[in-house]
């Protein structure tokens, strides 16, 4: 499970599971084309729910099993 919350409310929700692909169809692609390193990020693009953000806003990415990604923006 994946969330995005915006100022500790809900904004996104979603499970790898909805995916056009899977994850690992995902890195072997990538991997294909470039040398994927400890540390690289790969993006997969967003569920509904995106909306704009404010300074002072707090963003959190919770991955269940992983733990929290925090940042002000």
């Amino acid at each position: 499970r994946i969330q995005a919350l915006v100022n500790g409310e809900v904004k996104q929700e979603a499970d790898t599971g909805d995916l056009i692909f899977d994850v690992p169809t995902l890195l072997e692609h990538i991997s294909s084309v470039m040398t994927l390193l400890p540390g690289d990020v790969v993006t997969t693009g967003t569920p509904k729910g995106v909306g704009p953000l404010k300074k002072g806003d707090v963003v959190e990415i919770r991955i269940e099993g992983i733990g929290v990604l925090r940042n002000n923006v």
